[in-house]
């Protein structure tokens, strides 16, 4: 099945990931690499997922949709999890915009 992760490089999203693509799924990985975490952890993540020749992965943000709808188009996706998402309750305060962009629109 192909199956696309947003998220990818994140903690959730690395590991369902690493699950679907154990169980011989095609995955095709979907982040925008974000700095609000350490972005060399989230390299480190992708590092092994694309040690599966199964995986492959877009750098992409949610919001940039044509993009988006390309890359579930060519790969003719079967199913989408979405695990995308901006963390942290203390940003939210400070940059709500961020929030509402990433875990909204």
């Amino acid at each position: 099945m192909k199956i696309v992760v947003t998220g990818a490089a994140g903690f959730i999203g690395f590991h369902l990931s690493k699950r679907l693509l154990s169980d011989k799924h095609n995955v095709i990985g979907i982040d925008n690499l974000n700095d609000y975490y350490d972005p060399a952890l989230k390299k480190a993540r992708l590092e092994i997922l694309e040690e599966h020749q199964n995986f492959q992965f877009k750098k992409t943000d949610l919001t940039e949709r044509e993009a988006i709808d390309r890359i579930i188009k060519n790969h003719q996706t079967e199913v989408v999890i979405n695990l995308a998402a901006q963390a942290g309750v203390r940003y939210s305060i400070e940059n709500p915009e961020a929030y509402i962009q990433s875990n909204l629109v």
